[in-house]
């Protein structure tokens, strides 16, 4: 499908894209690129045979690539533009696999002028609470959701040809706008992540910490899992996709001052039915994942 495959970012996302278009031979020649820090995790990646070559030099690793996924923090988006604006090639497709895509969309636009037509944002929603190229496998993306959000400039040879890319990579792939996209994520995933963050944060600062936790049953690690994931990951997600995380959180306020007040009024009924109506648009959720 593509000659050369650059991959700027050979984590565990770009890892495992890398594992995966070998796997299913969408590359001839796998690529990665990262800064001089990055060097131990692109020796390793290359001894795993994740990747053919590694490159230091961003002119080296992009040369003759149809195709260059960027597989960076969303933070480290403006400065991976900068970094390509001089090498921008007609000739290659260009993708990205960031969590927010409102932001990605803005820094093409500030360093590169414009969006480019051949520019074609798209979110895998896969992961794990590990990272670098170790935690790289090569079946992340089967059955699991990628969302691609075009803009009217997008050239629908690089729409299709990334579309066709992920889907050979087993994702299932829905289109929409980059906004829609945030807000969808902010509810879904960025939120539950604060959500994680905040409760282990609270309780870990509480001077019974010990014990709070030497009593904790399932639920509770089930819940705060995610609490586990990558802070400076997430430092940069939450802080992209603020604009769409407060009005969220404000109404997350609105629903505990609610449960408080009917905590207080002793107002079982009201209670069970809050609960009631969780239980089963969480089973609504499960009945959806599960098809």
């Amino acid at each position: 499908m593509f000659d050369r495959l650059c991959i700027i970012g050979v984590g565990l996302i770009g890892g495992s894209i890398a594992r995966a278009a070998r796997l299913e031979g969408l590359s001839q020649t796998i690529v990665g690129f990262g800064r001089p820090e990055d060097l131990p995790n692109l020796q390793t990646a290359k001894q795993l045979g994740v990747i053919d070559e590694f490159y230091l030099d961003l002119a080296e690793a992009v040369n003759n690539a149809d195709c260059v996924v960027i597989a960076t923090p969303v933070a480290s988006i403006t400065a991976i533009f900068t970094l390509l604006k001089p090498l921008w090639s007609a000739e290659t497709i260009y993708t990205d696999v960031g969590s927010t895509k409102v932001s990605v969309l803005l820094a093409a636009e500030q360093v590169l002028g414009e969006i480019p037509e051949n520019l074609v944002p798209a979110h895998p929603i896969a992961g794990a609470e590990q990272s670098g190229v170790e935690a790289s496998v090569n079946d992340l993306f089967v059955r699991k959701r990628l969302i691609i959000t075009p803009t009217d400039r997008t050239s629908s040879h690089a729409l299709q040809a990334i579309k066709s890319f992920w889907e050979r990579l087993g994702a299932l792939v829905s289109i929409m706008d980059a906004k829609h996209h945030d807000g969808v994520l902010a509810a879904t995933s960025h939120l539950p992540h604060l959500l994680a963050f905040a409760l282990v944060d609270m309780l870990g600062r509480k001077d019974e910490q010990n014990e709070i936790f030497k009593y904790a049953a399932g639920g509770f690690k089930d819940f705060t899992r995610i609490a586990s994931s990558d802070p400076t990951m997430w430092l940069d997600i939450c802080l992209a996709n603020r604009n769409e995380l407060i009005p969220l959180i404000e109404e997350l306020k609105v629903e505990l001052d609610t449960i408080q007040s009917t905590l207080q009024n002793q107002d079982g009924p009201q209670l069970f039915q809050t609960f009631t109506y969780a239980k089963n648009a969480r089973q609504r959720f499960l009945d959806q994942f599960e098809n």
